[in-house]
C-alpha cells in the first residue's frame, strides 16, 4: 500500500508530463489543469491505498477518462449555448472588435529563428497536430502513450483496457497514417 509520501511523490512526478498531455488534447491551459487536478484527486480519493507500482496504470486511465468526460461536457455545452461574448472585446463601446487586434502575441521573446522559419515551423506542427487529431480514437490514445508519454505496450494495455497485441495494433496504424499523410503533404523527417 501506498504511503502518504510515496502518493504525493508520485503525482509530483507525473504533473508535467499529465498537464502536458491534457493539454495536447484540450488545446486549453485552464481546462488541462482541470483536468490533471481532477484526475491526481479521484486517484488520491479511490486508490491512494494500491501498491505504488498500480499508480502509473491507475493515473493514465483516470487521466484518459477526465479527459473524454471533459470533451463530452464541451460537446454538450455548446450544442446547449452560444457564447459570442467570447468573441467581443473587453470594452464594449459599440465598436468593432478585431480579433487581430487584440491578440499581442508572446510577450517578452527573444526570437532566434527568422519570421519565415518560424511561420514555416509553425505550419508543420499544425499539420502534424491536425493528422493526430484526425486519427481515431483508439489510435490517438495508443500513439500517444506510447510515442508521447513513452509507456510501455504493457502499461499502455493496462491504462487503455484492451489487450497488448491491440496496443501493437493500433499503434502501428497510426504511425502508418501519419506517415502516409505527411508524407503526401510534402513532410519527411
Amino acid at each position: 500500500m501506498a504511503t502518504e509520501q510515496e502518493l504525493s511523490d508520485f503525482l509530483q512526478s507525473v504533473e508535467k508530463r499529465a498537464f502536458k498531455r491534457s493539454l495536447y488534447h484540450v488545446r486549453d491551459e485552464e481546462a488541462a489543469l482541470d483536468i490533471v487536478q481532477d484526475s491526481m484527486l479521484k486517484l488520491a480519493e479511490h486508490y491512494g491505498d494500491k501498491p505504488v507500482n498500480e499508480l502509473p496504470m491507475l493515473f493514465q486511465r483516470i487521466l484518459s477518462n477526465c479527459t473524454l468526460d471533459w470533451f463530452r461536457r464541451q460537446k454538450t455545452r455548446k450544442a446547449l449555448f452560444s457564447n459570442l461574448s467570447d468573441f467581443e472585446g473587453a470594452h464594449d463601446d459599440d465598436a468593432d472588435f478585431d480579433l487581430l487586434e487584440a491578440y499581442a502575441g508572446p510577450q517578452n521573446e527573444e526570437s532566434v529563428e527568422s519570421a519565415e522559419d518560424e511561420v514555416r515551423r509553425a505550419q508543420i506542427l499544425h499539420e502534424i497536430e491536425g493528422e493526430i487529431a484526425a486519427l481515431p480514437a483508439r489510435q490517438r490514445e495508443a500513439f500517444l502513450m506510447r510515442y508521447w508519454e513513452e509507456m510501455d505496450v504493457t502499461e499502455t494495455a493496462a491504462a487503455m483496457g484492451c489487450s497488448e497485441s491491440s496496443v501493437k495494433q493500433h499503434c502501428f496504424r497510426a504511425v502508418q497514417k501519419l506517415s502516409k499523410a505527411l508524407k503526401a503533404k510534402g513532410i519527411t523527417p
